[in-house]
C-alpha cells in the first residue's frame, strides 16, 4: 500500500485551486492497496462524508504532485513523499525513482520517501514530468510494492512578457481615409500559461500617434482617428504600441512594438501649369517631328495619380504643330508636324491642356483636373537652298535626237524672300558619260553626245541649283531620262552559220536553218524577213524559204554535188525588220560539199584528198629542201653583190654648201608664222564649222580656240548646237586642252616691227587717237597708214 504526502507549506500551497481539498486530505490516513483498500473507522467515514458533501467513497489518487516555477531559493524544493504500508520505519525499504529527471532534476531519500527538485524549473521550457516509484527490500532488494508510475506538474507563474513576434511592423493607408479606417492588426504572445489565472491574457494600448491612430484593446487593430490626413502635409508616422499581461492590471508585464505607417497618395490634387505663357522658337529649316520646346504642368500627387496627357486644344498652329507626352518625366515636348516657312507664317499660338488622365470620384469636388497655357512660336528665317518645281523629273527623249536639242527645262527658286538668282549645273558624279548639259542661267536640259538605247537606255542625272550670292546653298533635284528607241540596228545573224551538204544529197534537202537579232527593241516586236540577196536571186544550187516565225529554212535546189569540182559555196542572205525606216542587212551562209556514206553522215569534207598523195616519200622531202637552201643561198648572194657596187658619198670641201636647203620642223613665232593657228575661227563660228585644213608638219596643238571660248549666256538655238557640238569634238580630241582651259594670247610673236597688235593692251577713250607712229613702221605698213589718216613730218600723205 502506498501513500503519498505534502506538507502544508503556505509558499507552495499559493495560487492552488485545490488548496483546501489538499489540505483537507493531508489529515486523512489514504490506504491504496494492491488492487484493494482497507476500511475506515466509522469516524473517520462520517468525518470524510461530511467534507466531501456526501460524495461517494472512494480511494484517493495519489499519482499527481504540483511544484512551483523558478524556485529562488537555496534550499532544495521540496515535491512530495512517498510511503508504503509496509514501511515500519526501521530503514528496512528502500524507496527508488526512475523515468524523467530522476536524479538529475528529482532526487528521493531512498529512507524516507521524500522527493526535492534540485535544478530550477521552467514550465515554459517543460509543463510535467513522469516518473516511476518503487519500495525495495533493503535486505534483499526484493520489491515491496509493485512499481507504480505518477506525474509532477510544473506551475505556472508570471514570468514572461508578451512579445511582438512580427514587429516592428510596416503598414499604408490612403491619404483622406475615414476615421475608423482599419490600417493593421498587431499580435504580441505571452509564454505564460493561457488555461491557468491572468498571466497570459494580453491589453493593447497606444503610447505613441496619437491622435492620428487608435488601437483596439483586445484584437490588438490599428484604425485611423483623424480625418482628412493629408500626405503632401505629411506622409510618414511612426506609431508604438504596448502589450501588457495580467489583463493590463499593476504588476502585470510589457512589450511594444514600433508600426511604421506611410500615407498613399490618391489623386486629390488638380495638375497646374506653373506659367501662363510660354515664348518658343524654332527655325524655318527644322524637319518634320524636331522639337520645338517642352511645356509641364506640376501635380503634387505622385505615381499614376501624377500622370499628365498633354494636348492642343485652340491656335491657330493646330495642322502644323504636335505635343507627346513623355512617360518619365511627365511634360509635354511640342514638335513640328509639317515643313514651316518664314515666308509664309511668322508666328504660331498654340493653346495647350494638361489633365489627369485617372481620377477619383469622391475628390472631383476638388477640381477641375486640368489645366491649359499658352505657347506662342515664332518661325525664324534662315537661307534655304533653291527648290525645285517639281520635285523629280521624268523625260523620255528618242536616241536619235539631235546635240543641243532641249529635252527639258528645270524651274527651281530660291524660297528666301530676297530671292536670289539661280545658276544650274549637272552633278558630273551623276552623268560621267557626260551626255546631257544644263543651261546655267535658264534650266534648259539638253543633249551633249549622242544617245544609244542600245548602250544606256536610262539615264539617272542630278541637276544642281546654287544661290548666286550664296553658293553654299545648293538644291538638288533627280531627272530620270529615258531613251526611247529608234530603229537604227539592222538585223543581222544570230551567229556564224556554217553549213555542210553531202554529194549524194537531192534537191529540196534542208542543210541549215538561220535566224537573226536585233539590237532595237520596238513595241510592237521583232518581226524578220529573209531572202536571197539580188545577185544570188536566181542562185541554181540552194534555195531559201522564210518560215514567218523569225526564221529561215535553207534548201538544196538541184542534188549531184560534186566535191572536186567545187567545194565550198558562199550564199549570202538579205535579212530585213520590220522597223520604220525598214533596215536589212547581207549575211553569208558558208556551204562545204562533203562526202557522206549511205546514211548522210560526214565522212570528209576535204577537196585536196582526191589530188595529193597521203604522205609524201622521204627523198621527195630531202628534194624540196634542197631546193630550198640553194634559194636562199642565191639571195644572199645577190645582196651581197648590190651593196659592193654603192660609192660611199664624200663632201667636198671646196663645195659651197650654202646653197642647200635645210628644212626645219620648227616654224618660228610672230608674223612670219602664218601656218600654225586659223584666229578666225576664234572671231567667226560659223567659218569654225568648215574643215579646217591642218598642217601636214606638225601635229595640230589647237584646231580652234572658239570651242574653249565662253559664249554669252542668251543665244539662239543654232548658237546653242554650235557650242554642244564644238564641246563634244574637244571631248573626243586628244590634243584638246584640258577641260575648263582658257589659253590667252596678248601679243603676235618678237618677230613683228610692231610688236603686239592686241587690243587687249589698247587705250580706251572716247578722244579721237592719233596714229601717226603708223609712218615709222616702214614700207610695209603704208597702206594702213593711208587708211587712218597718218602723215608724213612735211603734211602730205603717203
Amino acid at each position: 500500500m502506498w501513500t503519498s504526502g505534502r506538507m502544508s507549506n503556505a509558499k507552495n500551497l499559493l495560487g492552488l485551486g485545490v488548496s483546501l481539498y489538499f489540505l483537507g486530505l493531508m489529515d486523512l490516513t489514504t490506504t491504496v492497496l494492491s488492487g484493494s483498500a482497507t476500511s475506515l473507522t466509522e469516524g473517520q467515514e462520517d468525518n470524510l462524508s461530511d467534507k466531501l458533501h456526501q460524495r461517494m467513497k472512494r480511494s484517493w489518487v495519489w499519482n499527481q504532485f504540483f511544484v512551483l516555477e523558478e524556485y529562488t531559493g537555496t534550499d532544495p524544493l521540496y515535491v512530495g513523499k512517498l510511503h508504503s504500508d509496509m514501511d515500519r520505519g526501521d530503514g528496512s525499504i528502500k524507496y527508488i525513482l526512475s523515468g524523467e529527471g530522476a536524479g538529475i532534476v528529482f532526487t528521493i531519500d531512498d529512507t524516507t520517501g521524500d522527493i526535492h527538485a534540485i535544478q530550477r524549473l521552467d514550465r515554459e521550457e517543460r509543463s510535467q514530468y513522469t516518473l516511476r516509484a518503487q519500495a525495495l527490500d533493503r535486505r534483499t532488494g526484493r520489491p515491496m510494492e509493485p512499481e507504480s508510475e505518477f506525474i509532477i506538474k510544473i506551475q505556472d507563474i508570471n514570468d514572461n512578457e508578451p512579445k511582438f513576434l512580427d514587429g516592428p511592423y510596416v503598414a499604408s493607408v490612403p491619404e483622406m481615409s475615414p476615421v475608423g479606417t482599419s490600417v493593421i492588426q498587431v499580435t504580441a504572445t505571452d509564454a505564460d500559461d493561457p488555461t491557468y489565472g491572468n498571466s497570459a491574457r494580453v491589453v493593447y494600448s497606444i503610447l505613441q500617434g496619437q491622435p492620428y491612430f487608435s488601437v483596439d484593446s483586445r484584437t490588438g487593430l490599428i484604425r485611423t482617428a483623424l480625418m482628412n490626413m493629408d500626405r503632401e502635409a505629411k506622409e510618414y508616422y511612426e506609431v508604438i504600441i504596448q502589450a501588457k499581461d495580467m489583463g493590463g492590471q499593476l504588476g502585470g508585464l510589457a512589450g511594444t512594438t514600433t508600426v511604421n505607417i506611410t500615407l498613399s497618395d490618391v489623386n486629390d490634387n488638380p495638375p497646374r501649369f506653373p506659367q501662363k505663357h510660354y515664348q518658343m522658337s524654332v527655325l524655318e529649316s527644322a524637319p518634320v517631328s524636331s522639337t520645338v520646346g517642352r511645356v509641364v504642368a506640376k501635380d503634387l500627387d505622385e505615381g499614376i495619380n501624377a500622370e499628365m496627357k498633354y494636348s492642343l486644344v485652340d491656335g491657330d498652329g493646330l495642322d502644323v504643330f504636335d505635343i507627346n507626352t513623355d512617360p518619365n518625366y511627365q511634360v509635354g515636348i511640342i514638335t513640328v508636324r509639317k515643313p514651316l516657312s518664314f515666308e509664309s507664317k511668322k508666328s504660331y499660338t498654340l493653346k495647350v491642356e494638361g489633365a489627369n488622365p485617372h481620377l477619383e470620384m469622391r475628390f472631383l469636388n476638388l477640381g477641375p483636373f486640368r489645366d491649359t497655357t499658352t505657347v506662342h512660336i515664332s518661325v525664324e528665317d534662315v537661307d534655304e537652298p533653291p527648290v525645285f518645281e517639281p520635285s523629280f523629273y521624268f523625260v523620255e527623249v528618242p536616241e536619235d535626237v539631235e546635240i543641243g536639242t532641249t529635252i527639258q527645262i528645270i524651274s527651281a527658286r530660291d524660297p528666301d524672300v530676297t530671292n536670289n538668282s539661280i545658276r544650274y549645273s549637272i552633278d558630273r558624279s551623276s552623268d560621267p558619260g557626260r551626255f546631257f548639259y544644263v543651261d546655267i542661267t535658264s534650266g534648259a536640259l539638253m543633249t551633249a553626245r549622242p544617245l544609244d538605247r542600245e548602250d544606256v537606255s536610262w539615264h539617272n542625272i542630278t541637276v544642281l541649283a546654287v544661290e548666286l550670292n550664296n553658293p553654299s546653298q545648293v538644291g538638288s533635284v533627280s531627272v530620270t531620262v529615258k531613251v526611247l528607241d529608234v530603229n537604227d540596228n539592222a538585223p543581222e545573224f544570230a551567229r556564224f552559220y556554217e553549213a555542210f551538204v553531202c554529194e549524194n544529197a537531192k534537191a529540196g534537202q534542208l542543210i541549215q536553218t538561220v535566224s537573226a537579232i536585233d539590237r532595237d527593241d520596238p513595241q510592237e516586236g521583232q518581226h524578220f524577213y529573209y531572202s536571197l540577196a539580188p545577185e544570188a536571186a536566181n542562185n541554181p544550187n540552194f534555195t531559201l524559204r522564210d518560215n514567218q516565225d523569225n526564221t529561215a529554212w535553207i534548201l538544196t535546189r538541184r542534188s549531184g554535188f560534186r566535191q572536186h569540182e567545187q567545194n565550198t559555196f558562199y550564199l549570202p542572205i538579205l535579212i530585213s525588220d520590220n522597223g520604220r525606216p525598214v533596215l536589212s542587212s547581207t549575211g553569208t551562209l558558208t556551204v562545204h560539199v562533203c562526202s557522206c556514206d549511205d546514211d548522210g553522215m560526214v565522212m570528209s569534207c576535204n577537196a585536196e584528198a582526191y589530188a595529193l598523195p597521203v604522205s609524201l616519200s622521204r627523198g621527195a622531202l630531202i628534194a624540196i629542201l634542197a631546193c630550198i637552201f640553194v634559194l636562199l643561198v642565191l639571195v644572199l648572194l645577190i645582196l651581197s653583190m648590190r651593196r659592193q657596187r654603192k660609192q660611199p658619198y664624200i663632201i667636198d670641201e671646196e663645195e659651197n654648201i650654202h646653197e642647200n636647203i635645210v628644212r626645219y620642223d620648227d616654224e618660228g613665232g610672230g608674223e612670219e608664222d602664218t601656218e600654225a593657228f586659223d584666229i578666225a575661227a576664234m572671231w567667226n563660228p560659223r567659218e569654225a564649222q568648215l574643215v579646217v585644213k591642218n598642217r601636214q608638219d606638225m601635229l595640230p596643238e589647237i584646231e580652234s580656240l572658239s570651242r574653249y571660248v565662253p559664249q554669252a549666256c542668251v543665244m539662239d538655238n543654232n548658237v546653242h548646237n554650235y557650242v554642244l557640238a564644238k564641246l563634244y569634238e574637244a571631248d573626243m580630241d586628244l590634243w584638246a586642252p584640258p577641260f575648263d582651259s582658257l589659253q590667252t594670247y596678248m601679243f603676235e610673236g618678237n618677230g613683228s616691227v610692231a610688236e603686239s597688235l592686241s587690243s587687249l593692251q589698247s587705250v580706251t577713250t572716247d578722244s579721237d587717237q592719233s596714229y601717226d607712229y603708223l609712218t615709222d613702221w616702214g614700207p610695209r605698213f603704208k597702206k594702213l597708214a593711208e587708211m587712218y589718216g597718218a602723215t608724213d613730218s612735211s603734211g602730205a600723205l603717203w
